[in-house]
């Protein structure tokens, strides 16, 4: 069976807010503000729209921040923490046989970068990384991609998400979905009992 699988918030947990913190002047009065501003053109940045220079030079301005560009990427990069129960199903899918695909909304500087630094990536048997495709989960054509991609039958491909605006989305093409919550692990694993049955 071949899965789709989202990777922040499912198989990596992930707050930018603490990270970009770091890279603000001290006692600058409206940090909050300046980092939903940078989090605003993320979706314009992962479907490539933006090139990566271009977009930390923007970044480093809107956050008034004389960091280099460097720092800028090492700060974007360390949002990341390992979801130590999703990672244990994904080695024992990979284990029984199963191919593995991960479908992620993800830009120029967390790839390649995080699949060079997290182990488990490498189980996965290919990707579907949005700033590749020129398009960004909800939209179809994504799926379509992905389905053109790698052959997929929607109804023989399992796929979770955290969002539910992916959730849907998966669903109109016809994927059966779990929406995953981080707080409810057990109840993925009870879904996914089903579909392995």
């Amino acid at each position: 069976m071949t899965f789709l699988f989202d990777l922040g918030r499912v198989l990596y947990d992930f707050d930018f807010a603490p990270s970009l913190a770091r890279l603000l002047p001290a006692g600058i009065p409206d940090a909050e503000e300046r980092i939903g501003k940078l989090l605003e053109r993320k979706d314009e940045f992962e479907t490539g729209k933006i090139d990566v220079e271009s977009y930390i030079t923007w970044a480093l301005q809107v956050l008034g921040s004389d960091a280099t560009h460097e720092e800028f990427c090492h700060a974007w990069r360390e949002i990341f923490t390992p979801n130590e129960p999703m990672l244990k199903i994904i080695r024992q899918l990979v284990k029984d046989g199963h191919r593995l695909i991960v479908f992620s909304n993800i830009n120029g500087i967390h790839y390649p970068w995080i699949f060079e630094n997290f182990p488990d990536l490498s189980l996965f048997h290919g990707a579907i990384l949005s700033h590749e495709t020129g398009f960004i989960k909800p939209q179809h054509e994504i799926y379509q991609y992905a389905i053109e991609r790698y052959n997929l039958i929607p109804e023989e491909t399992p796929y979770i998400d955290d969002l539910p605006q992916n959730i849907a989305a998966g669903r109109e093409l016809g994927f059966p979905c779990w929406q995953y919550d981080l707080k409810n692990h057990a109840a993925f694993e009870v879904w996914l009992a089903g579909i392995l049955k």
